[in-house]
């Protein structure tokens, strides 16, 4: 599906959407455990979805009312030889694995080819030696066996959504277990939230060094009810559109949140300055709206771009392509991006690379140049409603075929 946006002065108010990021751990917590448990303010994106069908594969049920969500947890007692069909979504592919084997089980993995390609590497390494065995075929990951408590050393400059599957799992083991993060360690925002979420559902985990995570075998969890927060990484299209000169009131964002997203306020000013190296390291999902922002300044230079590369599309590489339609130069580097330019018209139709946070991303430069862009039914990933937001604000939206 296309989409044609015209040049725009945005103004008006809108929600930020709930966090994705925040109600796929709340979810997973209910479904942990034991009664009834109700998650309020969520989304129903296709990642949100792709989770609310895992927990039904690990055994918890759940009711839809609205924007609520009512959990019957499983009390940590999961289905044998389930499959997990988690479409696009690597934070359910990464967070369910090692749930599915808090027990004896075999259990399959299923999902689209990109998030197959993706991989779950991390667990490749770490968790054969403590009885699991993961093999990936035409049908997807297959694991089998039953996770053992231990000590776990993780490498720090990967997903952190490997980590917080551990941290999922491992209260749940017989023994006591030790997460030890190797340097460098990034998004260290995300393993906060899931520690904040663990924690309103009875489980804990304490730091016993920096990094250093201890985690009590044969805990429970808790039912809780709970309210997912404001989405900082989908509100920082429209924190966007204020700094190129619109006036969007932009509500429902706590200031104070865990969420490392928040960061973008700040990169937009320091884009601004021009002569400010950007580190994306702690926040990898801002880097296609941050170089979008770039390009409309003129300059920008990001490091820690590394991780871009195994998101839903290479998102330095997408980027790059894109951005050259609009008259941009982009150098691609291993863990570095450099753009300078003036921006332009784009003299093609863009292409959102099945990936949601490219697609409004282009969308925000749009707003300045006008032009069409192909593939937006890419957002249903995260941000459904994104393009009603826009034309809320006054910018104008017209759909093609």
């Amino acid at each position: 599906m296309k989409i044609t946006i015209d040049k725009s002065n945005p103004i008006g108010n809108i929600t930020a959407p709930p966090s994705k990021s925040y109600a796929h751990r709340l979810l997973i917590c209910a479904s942990l455990a034991y009664g009834k448990s109700v998650v309020k303010n969520v989304a129903l994106s296709a990642d949100v979805k792709a989770t609310l069908k895992c927990i039904e594969s690990l055994g918890a049920s759940y009711e839809i009312c609205g924007s609520e969500i009512k959990v019957t947890g499983c009390g940590g007692k999961i289905k044998k030889e389930s499959v997990y069909d988690c479409n696009e979504s690597g934070s359910t592919l990464r967070f369910f694995i090692p749930l599915a084997v808090i027990c004896e089980n075999n259990a399959l993995f299923k999902g689209t080819n990109r998030l197959i390609e993706r991989g779950v590497g991390i667990y490749e390494e770490i968790l054969p030696e403590r009885g699991v065995i993961l093999g990936k075929n035409e049908n997807g990951i297959s694991v089998s066996g039953r996770i053992e408590s231990g000590n776990y050393k993780i490498r720090g400059n990967v997903s952190s959504q490997f980590i917080s599957g551990m941290m999922f799992a491992l209260p749940l083991c017989d023994g006591d277990s030790i997460i030890e993060i190797l340097p460098p360690v990034e998004s260290r925002q995300y393993i906060n939230i899931t520690l904040d979420v663990l924690k309103k559902f009875g489980i804990e985990i304490k730091e016993i060094e920096e990094n250093k995570f201890f985690v009590r075998g044969k805990q429970k969890y808790a039912s809780c009810d709970c309210f997912v927060e404001g989405d900082w990484s989908n509100g920082a299209f429209f924190y966007a559109l204020n700094a190129l000169g619109g006036n969007v009131n932009i509500s429902g964002l706590e200031k104070g949140s865990l969420q490392g997203d928040k960061f973008c306020v700040e990169a937009f000013e320091k884009i601004k300055n021009k002569n400010e190296i950007i580190d994306i390291s702690n926040c990898p999902d801002l880097g296609p709206i941050l170089f979008a922002f770039a390009s409309a300044v003129g300059k920008g230079e990001f490091v820690g771009t590394k991780r871009l590369a195994i998101k839903e599309s290479n998102r330095a590489l997408s980027m790059a392509q894109e951005l050259e339609k609009f008259g941009m130069k982009v150098v691609v580097e291993e863990n570095r991006v450099i753009i300078e330019g003036t921006l332009s018209k784009p003299d093609k139709i863009l292409n959102g690379h099945n990936d949601h946070r490219i697609v409004m991303s282009l969308s925000v430069l749009l707003t300045i140049t006008g032009g069409t862009i192909e593939g937006i039914e890419a957002v249903n990933k995260s941000f459904p409603d994104f393009f009603e937001k826009l034309s809320k604000v006054g910018v104008t939206v017209t759909y093609g075929d």
